[in-house]
C-alpha cells in the first residue's frame, strides 16, 4: 500500500510519501505527478516512512527532480540508512537533492 499525504506551508509544497514505492505505486504516482507538481515551484519529498523503492520509484523522483530544475528546487528529507544506500549504489545520491 502506498500513500501520499500533501500539504504548503509558506508556497512550499510538502509531500510525504508512505509505504512501498514499487512498480504498481509508481504507475499510480505517475498519473497524478502533473497535477500534483503543477502549483509547487519549491517541493520537499519526506520519505521518512517509505521502506521500499524499485527502480519505477527512483524513476519518479528523477522525474520529480527534473521538473524542479528549471521553476524551482526539490528537496528529499528524511531518508533511511536502506533508501540511503540504495540512492548511493545507483548513484542517486549524486543527482537528488538529500537531507
Amino acid at each position: 500500500m502506498f500513500n501520499i499525504d500533501q500539504r504548503e506551508e509558506n508556497g512550499v509544497k510538502y509531500f510525504s510519501f508512505e509505504g512501498e514505492l514499487d512498480t504498481i505505486a509508481s504507475v499510480e504516482l505517475e498519473g497524478q505527478l502533473d497535477d500534483l507538481l503543477a502549483d509547487a515551484k519549491d517541493i520537499v519529498v519526506d520519505l521518512e516512512k517509505i521502506n521500499y523503492i524499485t527502480s519505477a520509484g527512483l524513476r519518479i523522483l528523477l522525474h520529480m527532480q527534473k521538473d524542479k530544475e528549471n521553476n524551482g528546487s526539490m528537496k528529499i528529507i528524511n531518508v533511511s540508512k536502506d533508501i540511503m544506500e540504495l540512492f548511493e549504489v545507483t548513484g542517486f545520491d549524486e543527482i537528488l537533492n538529500i537531507e
